[in-house]
């Protein structure tokens, strides 16, 4: 099992972008899916989680401005990011909790870089 993510990038502060991760290999269900994020010196927070039923929880930091979305048949979890600010600057990674022949676990993703310029 896999976690592919994309969608990071440079953009100036106001800005936008979107994140998109796809869970590949032999994955029967996924049950939660989400983004956290990692800043220089600082530790791996929880940005979004979504579950299977469209229900969302975010970081108090990104409400408002963030939005995750995901499409259940295609295993794939997206961050749309607006009015992006310096602070938003990080490292995001991908995470799911799914089923394998192996049963139910929690995998990451490589991680995508995001940098928000002043």
């Amino acid at each position: 099992v896999q976690l592919q993510a994309s969608g990071g990038g440079l953009v100036q502060a106001g800005g936008s972008l979107r994140l998109s991760c796809a869970a590949s290999g032999s994955v029967f269900s996924i049950n939660i899916m989400g983004w956290y994020r990692q800043a220089p010196g600082k530790q791996r927070e929880l940005v979004a989680v979504t579950n299977t039923g469209g229900g969302a929880n975010y970081a108090d930091s990104v409400k408002g401005r963030f939005t995750i979305f995901r499409y259940n048949a295609e295993n794939t979890v997206y961050l749309q990011m607006n009015s992006l600010k310096p602070e938003d600057t990080a490292v995001y990674y991908c995470n799911a909790h799914l089923r394998t022949t192996d049963g139910w676990s929690t995998y990451w993703g490589q991680g995508t870089q995001v940098t928000v310029s002043s």
